[in-house]
């Protein structure tokens, strides 16, 4: 069982961000965290959780550090029967809010993992993107993360942005390394409609050289891949939760939760949110759709596919890419050694 918490709060709204967040209504935090608290409190008998089963929480945004600390005790209080004792806590955080305090705060209330959205180590690209923050404070951030005692830091890198070069993200990369983190997240800069980039869409470039360079270079440096976007020594237990489609539970506005067939979708709007926290539209997932997930999620991802839940004819396309050195069979699994064919791979496999 996992459990996402939504903190749809942000300082500011970068200009590629599609995700449920405010840059105002920062008077309603004290009243959503309220909100928050009474809508776990009811999801968590509506999954039948039982006593130390949520295997990983993850606090994600907007931006979680724009939430003093003292107001998610009350939440983590009452979770704390429901964890496993090696429960993986990550909260996500922005360089330029999480301060010494902060993070000193959200250690003490069981945090035990920080996801920093840097995604970038250049001062321009950086202000082009509409990030809050400049080199010198995701440094300060991280080194402080580390003093402090987190064991477990990642960062987030952006690239194929217009105006990224081979050095650029060489540099990056260089930076992140001189870091003493154990994980780094790498996204591709999508378009989405919405967004301040929608209207400008050439500030995306398509550069698959690119894509590789990062990936062949975070490996080089000893961070195993394991999943199209994600490597690390330390390898986070709620990416593959979701990446294994296991129940999850989504609490707060527009947070999304899964539960075999089923997915909840709660209010986006924070207003709404705190008037009714318990609304949620519930949409059925056939059986198909929960196959081809698998698929997707497990052939980008380490986690791999289950040989048993293909038909016969997906079987023999599958044996096929096996002989052809596109994906290996372990156990009953079939997994893929290039999370870049992904989709090619599915595909045909489904065809």
């Amino acid at each position: 069982m996992l459990l996402y918490i939504h903190i749809p709060y942000c300082d500011s709204k970068c200009h590629y961000c599609s995700f449920n967040s405010y840059v105002d209504k920062f008077d309603t935090r004290e009243t959503y965290m309220d909100a928050l608290f009474y809508q776990i409190k009811s999801e968590l008998k509506k999954f039948n959780t039982t006593f130390k089963s949520i295997e990983s929480i993850f606090i994600g945004g907007g931006t979680p550090s724009t939430i003093n600390p003292k107001l998610y005790i009350k939440i983590f209080n009452y979770l704390r029967p429901y964890m496993m004792d090696d429960c993986e806590i990550t909260t996500e955080a922005n360089p330029n809010s999480a301060t010494k305090n902060w993070l000193e705060g959200m250690k003490d209330i069981g945090v035990n993992r920080i996801s920093f959205g840097v995604q970038s180590f250049d001062n321009q690209k950086l202000k082009s993107l509409n990030r809050n923050h400049n080199k010198d404070d995701a440094i300060n951030a991280i080194t402080s993360a580390k003093e402090i005692g987190f064991k477990n830091i990642s960062l987030d890198l952006i690239y194929n942005f217009k105006n990224d070069t081979k050095e650029l993200i060489l540099s990056d990369i260089n930076q992140a390394f001189k870091l003493d983190i154990n994980h780094i997240s790498a996204y591709e800069l999508t378009i989405e409609d919405g967004t301040k980039f929608s209207s400008t869409p050439e500030v995306r470039k398509d550069d698959f050289d690119i894509a590789q360079l990062i990936s062949n270079e975070i490996q080089k440096r000893g961070f195993p891949q394991y999943e199209i976007s994600n490597y690390g020594l330390y390898q986070s237990v709620h990416n593959q939760g979701y990446w294994l489609l296991k129940d999850y539970i989504g609490a707060g506005a527009g947070a999304v939760g899964f539960k075999k067939n089923k997915r909840f979708y709660p209010h986006t709007d924070i207003d709404l949110y705190i008037k009714e926290p318990l609304f949620q539209r519930i949409e059925e997932i056939t059986q198909d759709d929960i196959l081809f997930e698998k698929l997707f999620l497990g052939f980008r991802s380490k986690v791999g596919v289950d040989r048993d839940i293909l038909n016969l004819n997906m079987q023999k396309q599958a044996d096929f890419l096996c002989l052809n050195n596109k994906l290996y069979l372990k156990n009953n699994r079939y997994y893929n050694s290039n999370y870049f064919l992904t989709d090619e791979i599915v595909l045909y496999i489904t065809q």
